[in-house]
């Protein structure tokens, strides 16, 4: 037995080591229940330390989709606990394809690829998986824009919206897209947080040189959640000139929030100039049009699934609150009638989904209608608890305080102090205000309507 051989036998070891680890660590932090239901079938399929990842097998392929979609952020920190180097955990059904695993024999070689940069890309986050809607149609139609590689119009492209509404999906179908059409390119993919750590580990090595030409010398770079620098000073004067580097250059630049450019707090005006210089693309909230052609497309990944019209209709109508929630209930509804062996109908649907049912009844909260008020009319959210008065903050203002009032059961006192340690009294003029106003004036009611069906979905 040569070295290289003893080499690849010591890692696989080390490899089925930490799957012991790991397992036991999930089964103390998901509980032995959802631990036995979930995660005990899986088994180790096989390893490799030169690229980090791990391939984990389960005995379905719906069952590896529900892990691979509700637990890969624990698996993934399961793992790096356990073993470092490991950075990435895939989830793969028993009966796919055959892939090299731990077994001694030197792998035939691969294929000419380009080299994987930030995080990689989900396979299954495609233009063809996102379903389109009025909701979602201009982010789409510009992400599809920028990836198919010709001439831009703009630079950057910012997309904003509430979690769980298809941003981190487009980002990646660019990537997907735009490399398969320029197979070469340099496309890298990484959170705002992982841009942040990896320039600050960059510093401490003192090699801030090579962190800024593996992000500069990229064809498509695009960062997620951006709002998460927020305060970073030394992270966004890098994150600035990586900006004007590669705009500069022509290269194409994605960035995500959870709100607009103008609403983002604690980003420094010169950033905030250049994401606005490009094209920014809202993704709102799914209407129930969407959410319903979102379910069918789902299903249309699962022939054996016997789901009803009447539970579709009725999953697109209570579940609102975001595309990943409506996801996550389908998948419940599936496993819990696979895991019971009965049908579903709408009263086994309203059964698995009790909790969330109820939850999804508490969701509107001061918070959520502070947030949208503001998306609405265009302010910042630190404006609700300001002492400005101007009528452009104020009116915007009173009417988050009355749908504060006609949504949650927040008291008076309560609603005052979450707009700036305001007094009861303003709460009741503010109500009285709006009631008078939407009666007069038919814009101002046309605006409450319309948030108020936004917020309670």
């Amino acid at each position: 037995m040569n070295r290289m051989e003893d080499t690849r036998l010591e890692s696989a070891g080390l490899i089925e080591q930490a799957w012991e680890a790991v397992r036991q660590s999930l089964r103390v932090s998901c509980g032995q229940r959802t631990f036995d239901g979930w995660l005990k079938p899986l088994v180790l399929a096989g390893g490799d330390f030169d690229s980090g990842e791990v391939r984990l097998s389960a005995p379905s392929a719906f069952l590896a989709n529900w892990v691979q979609t509700h637990f890969a952020d624990q698996l993934t920190h399961a793992w790096r606990a356990a073993l470092p180097s490991i950075m990435r955990v895939a989830v793969e059904s028993a009966n796919e394809a055959a892939r090299p695993t731990l077994a001694v024999e030197a792998p035939a070689p691969e294929p000419a690829r380009p080299e994987v940069h930030g995080t990689a890309l989900e396979a299954r986050y495609t233009f063809d998986a996102f379903v389109v809607g009025k909701a979602n149609e201009l982010a789409y139609n510009a992400a599809k824009t920028l990836a198919e590689g010709g001439q831009l119009a703009f630079n950057p492209l910012f997309l904003h919206g509430g979690v769980g509404l298809g941003k981190t999906h487009l980002m990646h179908a660019i990537g997907h897209e735009y490399r398969a059409r320029q197979p070469q390119a340099k496309v890298i993919y990484m959170s705002a947080e992982k841009f942040m750590y990896e320039f600050v580990a960059a510093m401490r090595a003192k090699d801030t040189h090579s962190f800024k030409a593996r992000l500069r010398t990229a064809d498509l770079l695009m960062i997620d959640d951006v709002q998460f620098i927020a305060g970073k000073e030394s992270t966004q004067e890098e994150f600035f000139h990586t900006m004007n580097e590669l705009i500069s250059a022509g290269r194409r630049l994605v960035i995500s929030a959870d709100r607009s450019p103008q609403n983002l707090e604690g980003i420094e005006n010169r950033i905030l100039s250049r994401l606005s210089w490009g094209l920014v693309a809202d993704v709102n909230s799914a209407d129930f049009e969407l959410r319903y052609n979102i379910i069918l497309k789902k299903l249309e990944g699962l022939p054996s699934a016997n789901v009803p019209n009447e539970v579709v209709m009725f999953l697109a109508k209570r579940i609102s609150a975001s595309i990943r929630e409506l996801e996550g209930a389908l998948h419940r509804v599936l496993a819990f009638a696979t895991l019971s062996n009965r049908a579903i109908d709408l009263e086994f649907t309203q059964e698995a989904l009790a909790d969330q049912l109820r939850a999804s009844q508490r969701r509107v909260t001061i918070d959520e209608i502070q947030r949208r008020v503001c998306e609405h009319f265009r302010i910042r959210q630190s404006e609700m608890g300001s002492a400005r008065r101007a009528r452009d903050v104020a009116r915007p203002r009173q009417i988050a305080m009355y749908l504060a009032k006609q949504l949650t059961q927040r008291s008076l006192p309560e609603i005052g102090r979450r707009f700036g340690g305001r007094d009861h009294t303003t709460v009741i003029h503010a109500v009285r205000k709006i009631e008078e106003l939407r009666a007069a004036d038919a814009e101002i009611d046309a605006d409450v309507r319309l948030l108020m069906r936004q917020l309670e979905g």
